[in-house]
């Protein structure tokens, strides 16, 4: 049996469709009409000889199999940009200034940035690590270009790019000391994950005590790593020592954003948010 290989433009716009939820949104973001989009999709399912996409009159889901490949064409999309970037495309030079949330994977933060930074070796990167709400806030006032951080339930600035649970934490085997009110530990007021993680206790009627705050995320952390309380991260960020603790109440879901690039005329935005979830596997 021969493989055949891939087309890469049927890939790029099986993983715009896939993206934005529909034929003519992705074919909006790439400049294309909607049937010119659909043929090129259906060529590819032709191409694997297996459905990648289940439509209906009113929405479009994955199929297993689409699933499967989404996560492959992302990652072969990024390796071909990045080349053509080095290879082909103008040399970027200036500055970028970005904002990270100390949330945001944390354990792929430096390997992305470190990639990212061979990809635009002429670029000066300068980046500051801290709360996503006092990084949107510099950015706002022009201290910063763009920000990687969380928004908040229900809003609708930024440009989101990944999601994940956010999950209660502790050393494995930890227990709650009978008798007493929980103890946690976590962010200064005016963390969302705090916010949501008291809110959650007071609705379930458990008793809990914040007893160890710091406006460092390792710092709070280290505290659940050593036994003091429990906390919450985000399921991708859990560093070792720690594990989900079973029977609190949840959390729901982080959605992580790109803030700055209302216009998504930023060269830098794309290859940036595809080194993150070719990290996070797609």
């Amino acid at each position: 049996m021969r493989i055949p290989d891939l087309d890469l433009d049927l890939l790029r716009c099986f993983v715009q469709v896939a993206e934005r939820g529909g034929f003519t949104a992705g074919a909006a973001a790439l400049g294309l009409t909607q049937s010119a989009v659909s043929l090129k999709v259906k060529r590819l399912e032709e191409l694997l000889q297996k459905r990648v996409l289940e439509r209906t009159s009113r929405s479009i889901a994955l199929t297993r199999e689409g699933e499967t490949l989404l996560a492959y064409a992302r990652r072969m999309l990024a390796l071909n940009d990045e080349a053509v970037r080095r290879l082909v495309a103008p040399p970027v030079t200036g500055r970028l200034r970005l904002g990270v949330a100390d949330h945001f994977v944390p354990r792929n933060l430096a390997p992305i940035l470190a990639r990212f930074a061979r990809t635009f070796p002429e670029l000066r990167l300068e980046i500051e690590v801290g709360r996503s709400h006092e990084l949107r806030a510099s950015q706002e006032r022009g201290a910063l270009d763009l920000v990687l951080g969380k928004r908040r339930e229900g809003e609708t600035e930024g440009r989101p790019i990944w999601t994940e649970p956010i999950v209660w934490v502790a050393p494995p085997g930890w227990m709650p000391p009978e008798g007493r009110p929980l103890p946690v530990a976590m962010l200064p007021q005016g963390c969302m994950f705090r916010d949501r993680a008291l809110a959650a206790l007071a609705r379930a009627g458990l008793a809990f005590e914040v007893v160890y705050v710091s406006a460092s995320l390792l710092g709070v952390a280290a505290a659940a790593q050593a036994g003091l309380a429990a906390t919450v991260l985000g399921r991708s960020g859990l560093p070792e020592g720690l594990a989900e603790l079973s029977g609190l109440p949840g959390l729901g879901v982080a959605e992580m954003a790109v803030f700055g690039d209302a216009t998504n005329q930023t060269q830098l935005v794309e290859p940036l948010i595809a080194l993150i979830r070719e990290s996070l596997g797609g």
